[in-house]
């Protein structure tokens, strides 16, 4: 696709609601649950009461972190999230912490999403328990292929499975409250399940059970900043529609999750351990039964916790082009592919995510303990750069009214960093030593590739820099034709070189056999080359050594010369060719290019095998090229 139809590719609210939000919107699956889960250790009934206010609590964070990523878009509609946010009001290094917190969170995303949809089939279908990391990393690769495709084909693919969780979930709320108010909602099956005793009761253990459960329950937050990391994929105008998206996603998920957990204290269901029936499934097994409704939400949410791994597809490429803009990550992370989109991030972050998955053999509950340290790392970094952004503001602005507006944004960010360090510090401390100790380290050592690229990037800057009073021509041009026998692609890098004019020019050839060294003698005579034939000895056979020696030779006698070197290469069309042939010279090529006044210039011979195979071709565009094989 062309890159002057990219306009083409930008979404419109209906369609980037399900590539964004898939992944905070599936969280109201497992984000009551967590609660739950926590408050299930303190061993008795009372304290899964406390659900209700944690959820609340919960809600209102979202609904402050949802408000302070809209201000967000308005503020920088160029896209970056919390790394642009943190650059522009806090500094480098606090920009590079908020990028290598996202980019953990998106695999992290991947990992734990993908593999969560795939318990959920698993739970439907035992069987295929022993194929789950197989199941898992296939998800991965389909998710990796359809966002090769580009985003707005990804986004179609991926709005019906999104649309319809919304929906029958809406449908499960709706029905819950029918049947409450007309004589109740029966209790689940896990109502009475005995809970674990423990000997911790009141005071200091209630506020940090809660604390934890709060903890918990903030994974109901993950993927929200991906919107605000994607602005520019958005129709125009993108930081309105990306803003209304937002709010919408925000909406959803905070009515799907208190509604959740409503009814989950309507049934007094409890969560258990392994998380099969999940918490979830047991409130729609209770209110609909097992018929077509429950067994369509169950499908629904499997493919939902599946596709919220796109929303990490869609934030990781972009920020990762952001970053390799910026020159902290590789430049190939800032190109776009034939589908314009950023193929490479795609790739990477499969890969690695993959990866993850494999490591921890598909384990939901030890991958699960590295999730959300990166989450609320970004959230604190930006929450506090919109406070300094608003106090900036602030500075520059006398209009009263202009003023109100900025100190009502710059309470709402403050609360919200306070709130979102202290739910770092909780997550942190009670999963440290479960595993959010690997999310750490993987943080700090982004963190430090990223300053290593960047000083790789600003010294090679800084060595490409023209030399003071211009460019010095060199005072003569030196070619050299490397010559193993006396044959077409021989003849055609001589005539070549000819043709450059160089002030000297000379035919070169390593002597390792001295049957050869006659032939090639022979024939040069026969045939009566004008070129200066210069044969090296190598009574050891080697074949880069002499020539680089004979290089050096000449660079020491006339050091401002430049020496140019000329290599007839094969041109094959079959994988299988290329390998029938020596490498030497190509070896020889790669050590040429670290001599300092030496030019290699490759001279390429078509082979019939590569001609036959583009006979015919009308678009070259689609077809694979051959191959290029040195002669030696």
């Amino acid at each position: 696709m062309a890159s002057h139809r990219l306009g083409e590719t930008l979404l419109p609210k209906k369609i980037a609601l399900p590539v964004f939000c898939s992944d905070p919107i599936s969280s109201v699956a497992y984000a009551t649950e967590q609660i739950v889960l926590v408050l299930g250790t303190a061993g008795t009934a009372a304290y899964l009461g406390l659900a209700a206010p944690i959820s609340i609590a919960v809600a209102l964070l979202l609904a402050v972190v949802v408000a302070s990523y809209r201000q967000t878009c308005y503020a920088y509609p160029s896209g970056g999230g919390a790394y642009v946010v943190s650059k522009e009001n806090l500094g480098q290094n606090a920009s590079l912490t908020a990028a290598a917190a996202l980019l953990v969170d998106y695999v992290m995303t991947v990992a734990v999403s993908v593999v969560s949809g795939v318990v959920a089939i698993i739970s439907a279908l035992p069987s295929l328990a022993p194929y789950a990391v197989e199941l898992s990393v296939g998800f991965i690769a389909v998710l990796a292929l359809v966002n090769l495709r580009g985003v707005k084909e990804s986004g179609t693919a991926f709005a019906f499975p999104t649309y319809a969780f919304v929906g029958l979930t809406m449908l499960l709320l709706a029905s819950g409250a029918y049947r409450e108010l007309n004589g109740g909602i029966p209790e689940a099956s896990s109502a009475h399940l005995q809970l674990q005793h423990t000997a911790q009761v009141g005071g200091i253990f209630t506020v940090l059970l809660c604390l934890r459960a709060f903890a918990s329950g903030c994974t109901a937050l993950t993927g929200v900043e991906a919107i605000s990391n994607g602005v520019p994929a958005f129709k125009k105008p993108q930081s309105k529609n990306a803003a209304t998206t937002l709010l919408i996603m925000g909406a959803l998920a905070i009515t799907m999750f208190s509604g959740i957990t409503a009814l989950a204290l309507a049934t007094h269901a409890r969560a258990y351990h392994d998380g099969n029936p999940s918490v979830i499934s047991q409130i729609a097994e209770t209110i609909w039964g097992r018929g077509v409704l429950f067994y369509a939400f169950q499908a629904a949410t499997a493919g939902i916790l599946v596709l919220a791994a796109n929303t990490a597809f869609n934030g990781f490429p972009t920020l990762a082009s952001i970053l390799a803009r910026d020159r902290f990550l590789p430049h190939q992370l800032h190109n776009r592919g034939d589908r314009l989109a950023f193929s490479n991030g795609i790739l990477l972050l499969a890969g690695v995510s993959a990866a993850l998955v494999i490591g921890f053999d598909a384990n939901i509950d030890k991958l699960i303990q590295l999730y959300i340290v990166g989450v609320f790392t970004s959230f604190t970094l930006s929450q506090v750069g919109m406070v300094r952004h608003w106090r900036d503001e602030l500075g520059r602005t006398g209009n009263p009214a202009r003023r109100r507006t900025i100190h009502r944004s710059q309470l709402i960010n403050g609360t919200g960093a306070v709130v979102t360090a202290l739910v770092l510090v909780i997550v942190v401390r009670y999963k440290f030593l479960g595993g959010a100790y690997l999310a750490i380290a993987a943080m700090v050592a982004i963190f430090l590739l990223m300053r290593a690229i960047r000083r790789h990037y600003d010294a090679v800057e800084l060595d490409l820099q023209p030399e003071p009073g211009g460019i010095i021509l060199p005072s003569r041009n030196h070619a050299i034709v490397l010559v193993s026998k006396l044959h077409a692609p021989t003849l055609r890098a001589l005539a070549y070189a000819k043709a450059t004019r160089p002030s000297r020019l000379t035919a070169l050839t390593v002597a390792v056999d001295k049957e050869e060294e006659r032939k090639l003698r022979a024939d040069w005579d026969e045939r009566g080359v004008d070129i200066p034939l210069t044969i090296v000895a190598s009574p050891f056979r080697e074949i880069t050594r002499p020539v680089l020696e004979y290089i050096s030779h000449i660079r020491r006698e006339n050091p401002r010369d430049v020496v140019t070197v000329f290599i007839p290469e094969y041109v094959v069309g079959h994988w299988w060719e290329h390998l029938l042939h020596n490498q030497s010279a190509l070896r020889l090529k790669g050590r040429l290019l670290y001599q300092p006044g030496v030019m290699v210039t490759s001279v390429p011979y078509q082979l019939r095998s590569s001609r036959d195979g583009l006979a015919g071709t009308d678009d070259l565009d689609d077809e694979v090229l051959p191959q290029a094989s040195s002669m030696r």
